[in-house]
């Protein structure tokens, strides 16, 4: 279990900044794809099953002014910042192990 924190900037305005914490890198990994599915519902009120495939996320995360993530290193006892590409392959690991 890695503390990790997500940081999110939606627009370049600054005011749209904002983070989360999770327990872990895997509940951080979630909570973004969560995040993508409230905003799809949102968009699609009436539409009972909502589906997506890793490109539309991967192009949500890449349309969002900032996203990265702060995971505690307990080793050197500091957080360790990681950028969009690293949560992509996060995303994809996390799918696969969900896919098996």
């Amino acid at each position: 279990m890695s503390h990790t924190i997500v940081l999110l900037q939606t627009t370049m305005s600054k005011s749209s900044r904002t983070f989360m914490d999770y327990e872990s890198v895997n509940q951080a990994i979630e909570g973004i794809c969560n995040m993508y599915e409230q905003r799809l519902k949102q968009e699609r009120p009436n539409q009972k099953n909502i589906t997506y495939d890793i490109s539309q996320l991967f192009k949500f995360i890449d349309s969002l002014a900032d996203l990265s993530c702060l995971v505690y290193t307990s080793h050197i006892n500091a957080y360790t910042p990681y950028n969009k590409e690293w949560i992509k392959t996060k995303i994809i690991n996390h799918l696969q192990k969900l896919a098996q």
